[in-house]
């Protein structure tokens, strides 16, 4: 369920992309030596990956945003100077204008490059050197819903609430996957796991809203399967939003114990979303100030069975078969948060309207 996500994301931005990886599955399928999944084009750009830490890869990747910030800023002077030279003038003023263009200052950026090739200019050969701060740099933060809603949440907060220009992609599995499946704050209320023996008992964290609540911050909620337009749409505009993002992208796991196997996770995605399980939206502060509504809410009311879904995964079958009692209980209580949290998506996009 996670690797379709990378994919799509590294397609869209890979070649001026920096990724901090959590420790966890993405970072086991993202760096297992020798191989990478990784790759570069017929030009060597590619991404550039690095694994840190269940505690702080949000610093980490702020890290990095801060680093590639401050050595932008001094491509900048340079290229400033350059400008006042006339062999260097037209292409430097050019990037000058289109750095914080993804395209254009790629274009401009070769452009200035290549004046600067074989030239003895000081400032022509710290841009050589420097080339690699010439294109807008893509920073992504990815992770499981271990580090984003529990381990790594402290850090993760800290860096949505900098403002910094960050990109977030949570592969949200509602379980630590790679150390066996033990419940975490992103599991249900219902859900089976280690630790959860007999069921979650209280609901699964909203991050979704905490980050909204920030006013600042674009958030989305993804399922592939189910919506790849909105799949697509939500990951260019997270990108493009000049400050913090994150994407919740659902990810179906082998801990789910999928009846119709893994290989209908997408299949799985839409039962998910089809049966209210998992809602799609997009919340987009750079509307407010076009006078428009920042929430876009990507799915329809629920139109498929609720139970029928949660029988389709031994996560939540099996209790029903251990203790059909307290699988009543908590189903019904897990159907009736996940209805509430619909409306209330509505009632807020209405808000947002009104305010308006």
């Amino acid at each position: 369920g996670e690797t379709p996500y990378a994919k799509l994301v590294t397609q869209l931005f890979g070649e001026r992309m920096f990724i901090a990886n959590a420790t966890g599955c993405s970072s086991i399928w993202g760096l297992s030596a020798p191989a990478s999944p990784y790759t570069v084009t017929d030009e060597g750009k590619g991404p550039a990956w690095a694994n840190s830490l269940f505690e702080d890869n949000a610093e980490f990747g702020y890290g990095m945003a801060i680093a590639m910030k401050a050595r932008r800023q001094e491509t900048e002077h340079v290229v400033e100077r350059l400008a006042d030279r006339a062999e260097f003038k037209d292409v430097a003023n050019a990037w000058l204008i289109s750095k914080d263009d993804p395209v254009k200052g790629t274009k401009t950026g070769d452009a200035l490059v290549k004046a600067c090739v074989g030239s003895y200019d000081e400032d022509a050969m710290y841009i050589v050197e420097n080339k690699d701060t010439l294109p807008k740099p893509s920073i992504w933060i990815f992770g499981g819903d271990g580090w984003a809603y529990d381990i790594g949440y402290g850090g993760l907060d800290h860096v949505l609430a900098s403002g910094e220009n960050v990109n977030v992609l949570v592969f949200d599995t509602e379980v630590y996957s790679n150390t066996g499946g033990q419940s975490s704050k992103s599991t249900p209320i219902g859900a089976v796991a280690q630790f959860a023996a007999s069921g979650k008992s209280v609901m699964k964290k909203n991050l979704a809203q905490i980050a909204i609540s920030y006013g600042y911050i674009y958030v989305a909620q993804i399922a592939m399967g189910a919506n790849p337009a909105q799949t697509l749409k939500a990951l260019k505009e997270a990108e493009a939003y000049d400050g913090p993002s994150i994407v919740i992208a659902y990810a179906p796991c082998i801990n789910h114990g999928i009846k119709a196997g893994m290989n209908k996770s997408m299949a799985e995605m839409k039962a998910a979303v089809r049966a209210g399980y998992w809602n799609l939206f997009r919340y987009n502060p750079a509307l407010i100030q076009k006078r428009q509504n920042p929430m876009s809410i990507d799915c329809a009311p629920p139109t498929e069975s609720y139970r029928e879904f949660l029988r389709g995964e031994v996560r939540y079958n099996s209790l029903e078969l251990k203790d059909p009692d307290r699988a009543e209980m908590l189903f019904n209580e897990g159907e009736r948060l996940d209805r509430e949290r619909y409306a209330k998506l509505i009632r807020q996009r209405k808000r947002f309207e009104e305010s308006l």
